[in-house]
């Protein structure tokens, strides 16, 4: 099956993305009828051909490179300098065509030597597309479409495999029973026999080592396990220097005698290695195992010597680390270190005994696990009166921890949500007589809590007696729709009671599930729906494809009275979800007041604490710190763990102010909050990722006009007009997209019609990315108090901030303004920020600037390129 192209383009980076804007805008002009009569009329038309047909190739090749396979510094190099060559040659053809405008050019003595000198330059400009063009053929830099396919396969292999081997379990139980396993007391488990424990991430190799080293230097692991050894897999793999390395760390002395006994005979290894193995508890890493080949040749090196000994095998192989593990292993939720990567650890059923090797880490588990009557929402295993009483509390519990959703982490990110959760039970329990299935979108930007709010409203006791059938599914990137169903089967079956041996034998269960294709998963679904009433959540949408798969085999299985909620960050696929019968609710940022009690709730265990009678001080630290949040519950919980741990006073919150942005960026332990939202920039297509990233050029908590973005998106090239309709309308439709797609936060309603907006704001961590993002691509540069003079390359954007008091020695030392194509300034004029040096300028923003005097525009007339002014 083929991976969706939303998939892709999630995953692109972001010179790729520039990349591919700057082509365009430059292709596009070089394609125009207007920039081939200019081409003729100065007799350069085949060199102009050329490098026209030379950018369209080259953008076909950066089409086919995206970043989950093309991630690699020699890639973005070479898109670099495409990007950056783009941008010649859209500058030169259009000064070529700007000058031959001007009717006084022609009239010069010196025609014949302009014609020369732009013949010249044209040749120029032919032999560097022609460089560029050709290294990517000389490093073999992007693969043709061909690689794609075969890519395409492994991913979509990858991940059936991945759901095969139990990860899609483990990742439903993570997210329902908040639990997660603890590799330590895996380790550590009072169990004789030898047990192998598999590591596995979804992203490769990332983390693996560093949760597995914590482990195995645990000092509790290192009392229980004195023979030791950490081997990295060689590959090739060489049976006698693998043995070598275990005896040389396994070897009491250790150090110089250990090494001088190096060149023993394979039987005196064999002895050594036989004699540790066999008469001693140990615990043996096995990094980067890639091949059951391999493995199949290790096993037979470790006998179970009934000692309690350990093997962790570390892969990246979901397969490899299931098998090691053995054919009746389970796969549990390690860890998660990003949206992207996850660790699993595959491990012997029997070794988990119970509870204790589980971090449970709700807070209202005594509720939920309780075996009172309303923890069983449905009554279907309480009223099987075949089933004995052990039977039933089993059942009862499977059922009741189905619908535990909400960590304690989750809990403290309702605070401030009441309103909400009321709001959406309301029209979950509303009975309207419709003869459709109402479903309920939820929308807003990432780290509002999205999950977290449907979560509170699937465990509330308002709603549990009113569905026989619960379910809550995450959408999977990528998105397959027979991976959708299995789940959606999987969860139905855990909760049904019409079949006792569902019980007693799950896992065949789960077996003959895993063999179904979409037909048959359909009609086992039909069988265990029909005729009950069922809520459904659906968590974090990311296409409106995926709901045209899901919507025409779900819903005509269910029962009119039931309900779906579902998430997404875009406004777009909530309406498209929800359809005309639907409801579209859109979740905001907490107010002051609630972000205060959740910022006060986490870090002291008292929302009230944090006021100002009794902490002024830290009260006004904290005000400081929840405005770089914004409102976010998820930066305040993040932020809030973090000062949990660190010493609470003014001081200390006064220090983490003055550096916040920094520890956002480089704090690992904040980076939760960047990953959150930086799945939302990742899901923008490319020319509303160049749009994005230009709002880095405002400065913090401006409000910023719409008229303005879509005149100077317009003038900059980055929407061209399409089949008739201009230019400045396209970039309108930009900023719209942008709004519904929760990259920017209305902060004016028009004065034209109640539905619509006139100017914007950008949220301060969103922000964050915007400029640092662009800085990376050298995009945009503000001049300020303390900014970096480390600029590498040409600048195409200058923002001067008000706070910046240089000369205009310091200003020409720091800026090359040959290539700068808009200069925007926020703060008193001076008047040599304007210089006939800046030749291509296409925009100058002067709206937010004081002391502006009409002689400071005299030089205005010099710049032929301006298509934007704003005073």
């Amino acid at each position: 099956m083929r991976l969706k192209k939303g998939y892709n383009r999630a995953m692109e980076a972001t010179a790729l993305s520039v990349g591919k804007s700057v082509l365009n805008g430059a292709l596009g002009y070089a394609k125009s009828a207007f920039a081939e009569e200019v081409a003729l009329q100065l007799g350069i038309q085949k060199d102009h051909t050329f490098v026209a047909d030379e950018l369209e190739m080259m953008r076909s090749f950066m089409m086919e490179a995206h970043e989950e396979r093309d991630n690699n510094k020699v890639v973005k190099t070479w898109v670099k300098q495409v990007r950056d060559t783009a941008y010649d040659v859209e500058d030169s053809l259009q000064d070529f065509a700007v000058r031959l405008k001007r009717p006084s050019w022609w009239r010069f003595p010196r025609t014949l030597l302009e014609r020369r000198r732009i013949a010249k330059q044209m040749k120029e400009l032919r032999a560097k597309v022609e460089d560029v063009s050709q290294r990517n053929v000389r490093y073999h830099l992007i693969k043709g479409s061909g690689s794609k396919v075969s890519t395409t396969a492994a991913e979509q292999s990858a991940l059936t495999a991945a759901t095969m081997f139990g990860i899609d379990d483990a990742r439903r139980a993570a997210k329902q029973d908040n639990q997660r396993v603890d590799l330590v007391q895996l380790i550590n488990k009072e169990d004789e026999d030898l047990q192998v424990i598999s590591v596995w991430g979804t992203s490769g190799d990332m983390g693996l080592t560093t949760i597995i080293r914590e482990a195995y230097d645990n000092p509790d692991v290192q009392i229980r396990f004195q023979s030791r050894a950490w081997v990295r897999v060689m590959h090739p793999f060489s049976p006698k220097d693998f043995v070598q390395s275990l005896v040389n760390q396994l070897h009491a002395t250790q150090g110089v005698e250990a090494l001088l006994e190096k060149e023993k005979t394979e039987q005196d290894l064999a002895k050594e290695f036989n004699g540790y193995v066999s008469g001693s508890r140990f615990l043996i890493v096995l990094n980067n195992l890639s091949t059951i080949e391999e493995w199949d040749q290790i096993k037979k090196c470790f006998p179970n010597n009934k000692k309690g000994s350990r093997i962790i095998v570390s892969s990246t192989q979901v397969e490899v680390a299931s098998l090691c593990a053995g054919q009746e292993s389970q796969a549990s939720e390690l860890n998660q270190l990003s949206v992207e990567q996850t660790l699993y650890a595959f491990y012997d059923k029997g070794s988990q005994n119970g509870e204790d090797l589980v971090k449970q880490v709700s807070i209202l588990d005594v509720a939920t696990t309780s075996t009172d009557n309303q923890i069983a929402p449905h009554g279907e295993i309480t009223d099987d009166q075949s089933m004995d009483a052990d039977e039933k509390k089993v059942a009862k519990k499977s059922l009741s921890r189905t619908r535990t959703r909400v960590s304690g982490l989750e809990e403290l990110q309702l605070i401030g949500r009441n309103r909400e959760i009321s709001k959406i039970i309301d029209l979950v329990s509303n009975s309207d007589n419709s003869q459709q299935v109402q479903v309920i979108s939820v929308w807003g930007m990432g780290g509002l809590g999205k999950t977290t709010l449907v979560g509170g409203v699937y465990q509330s006791p308002k709603l549990s007696d009113m569905f026989e059938k619960y379910v809550f599914i995450t959408i999977m990137r990528p998105f397959n729709l027979e991976e959708f169903l299995r789940s959606l089967a999987r969860q139905l079956h855990e909760e049904s009671s019409k079949k006792q041996e569902l019980l007693k034998n799950g896992n065949n269960n789960k077996k003959s599930l895993a063999l179904m294709d979409v037909d048959k998963l359909t009609e086992e679904l039909k069988r265990l729906l029909e005729k009950k009433s069922s809520l459904i959540v659906l968590d974090d949408f990311f296409e409106t494809s995926e709901w045209d798969l899901i919507k025409p085999k779900l819903l005509p299985l269910l029962e009119k009275t039931s309900r779906i909620i579902i998430t997404t960050r875009e406004e777009n696929i909530a309406y498209h979800c929800s359809g005309k019968h639907g409801v579209v609710c859109n979740l905001q940022v907490l107010e002051p007041d609630d972000a205060l009690c959740l910022l006060s709730e986490k870090v002291f265990d008292d929302a009230t604490y944090l006021n100002e009678q009794n902490n002024p001080e830290l009260v006004k630290e904290a005000k400081q710190i929840l405005k770089k949040c914004g409102g976010l519950p998820l930066a305040i919980v993040v932020i809030g763990g973090f000062l949990a741990n660190r010493p609470k006073n003014a001081e200390e919150w006064r220090q983490l102010n003055e550096n916040i942005n920094a520890e956002l960026e480089m704090n690992p332990k904040l980076g939760m909050i960047r990953t959150a939202l930086e799945k939302s920039y990742d899901g923008l297509p490319y020319h509303l990722k160049s749009c994005f990233l230009y709002l880095s050029i405002f400065p913090e908590d401006m409000n910023i006009s719409r008229r303005r973005l879509a005149c100077r998106w317009a003038a900059e090239g980055y929407s061209a007009e399409t089949h008739g309709k201009p230019a400045i309308e396209i970039a309108d439709d930009y900023f719209v997209e942008l709004k519904n797609r929760s990259m920017i936060l209305p902060s004016q309603q028009s004065v034209y019609s109640r539905k619509s907006i006139d100017s914007c704001k950008v949220h301060d961590l969103i922000r964050d990315i915007a400029i640092s993002k662009s800085r990376e691509e050298n995009l945009v540069f503000t001049l300020e108090e303390g900014c970096s003079m480390n600029i590498h390359g040409p600048i195409r954007h200058l923002a001067i901030s008000s706070n910046w008091n240089g000369d205009k020695i310091e200003f020409e030392g720091i800026v090359d303004m040959s290539r700068i194509r808009s200069l925007s300034v926020f703060g008193w004029w001076k008047p040599f920020f304007i210089s006939d040096k800046m030749r291509f300028l296409r925009v100058l923003d002067l709206e937010g600037t004081n002391g502006l005097q009409y002689h400071h525009l005299d030089q205005i007339w010099k710049l032929i390129h301006l298509k934007y002014l704003s005073l």
